[in-house]
């Protein structure tokens, strides 16, 4: 599957690694959160970077002991209106102060990708070949005002309002009535 960062493709080095498979020195691996409770300390003897993937009811909570040794964590959108995702990436970011690589996997859709740079995403496998089509056609972000509030230090629509009428405020202007 494609992996894109930043609006563009990019190469993928990450393997993931199924629970039974047998651990390769040569690749950074992905693996389940089952895997890394049966076998963190085998994970962690390799030389290898590390990656958890978290199903959408899994809660970063379960790694929090173990994200400092991680350098990515696969959060799954099971289905596109499964929003449990974006949480977990704010909570990784803003709680735990993650700064490894925090990817979306699963049914990621064109509409859905600014929100997630914003939550804190920086790559996504895309599936969807209409998604694919999307990205290939716009190059530039649609929209840059933003009514919900993240941890991307972004100005919301309401901000920005509120600083504009200060900013009257000061001038002297008074609210028409």
């Amino acid at each position: 599957m494609p992996l894109i960062k930043d609006g563009r493709q990019i190469a993928d080095n990450w393997i993931k690694l199924a629970d039974d498979a047998k651990i390769s020195d040569n690749f950074p691996v992905i693996v389940s959160l089952d895997r890394w409770n049966d076998d963190a300390e085998n994970l962690l003897k390799s030389a290898l970077e590390l990656g958890v993937i978290l199903e959408s009811n899994q809660s970063p909570e379960l790694i929090e002991n173990g994200l400092d040794k991680l350098s990515l964590v696969a959060l799954n959108f099971p289905a596109f209106g499964d929003g449990r995702a974006y949480s977990y990436a704010r909570i990784l970011r803003e709680r735990y102060g993650f700064k490894g690589e925090v990817r979306a996997i699963g049914d990621v859709l064109y509409d859905q990708i600014q929100l997630m740079h914003r939550c804190g995403f920086d790559t996504m496998e895309i599936e969807n070949p209409a998604t694919l089509r999307s990205l290939n056609r716009n190059k530039s972000a649609d929209v840059n005002v933003f009514y919900q509030p993240t941890g991307d230090g972004e100005a919301t629509a309401s901000s920005l309002r509120k600083r504009l009428l200060d900013s009257h405020k000061e001038l002297g202007y008074e609210k028409a009535s």
